[in-house]
């Protein structure tokens, strides 16, 4: 079964912060998410502040902002690294911002992707 994109920013990527905020000093950098669809919303991925937080609405200034539909993120976090770069080449994301950063977001993919221990 795809993944929930609410699930992975409401629950998983928060869970994954709380457990392992060191994880979040290894990005560095504050991310805005725009996902259009039925599953999508706007959420930000703040991984300077102490401790690390992710949640809904636009909070602050990002570093970079990524655009997308649910079905297209969706592919990004059941798919790993390799669906992640399918989609970002493809054109399917929008990046505006920091262009770099995108090297920094399969981290915090992998992050919501791991189990909780």
């Amino acid at each position: 079964m795809p993944s929930s994109v609410k699930d992975f920013f409401d629950r998983r990527v928060p869970d994954a912060l709380r457990r392992h905020p060191e994880k979040a000093k290894e990005v560095a950098a504050t991310f805005l998410f725009t996902i259009a669809g039925a599953d999508g919303g706007t959420w930000t991925a703040d991984l300077i502040s102490s401790p690390p937080i992710c949640q809904p609405g636009c909070i602050g200034q990002p570093h970079c902002t990524i655009e997308a539909t649910d079905e297209d993120f969706r592919i990004m976090i059941d798919g790993g690294a390799q669906a992640a770069v399918q989609v970002f080449l493809s054109g399917k994301l929008k990046i505006i911002g920091d262009p770099m950063l995108i090297s920094r977001l399969s981290r915090l993919l992998q992050m919501g992707s791991a189990p909780a221990i």
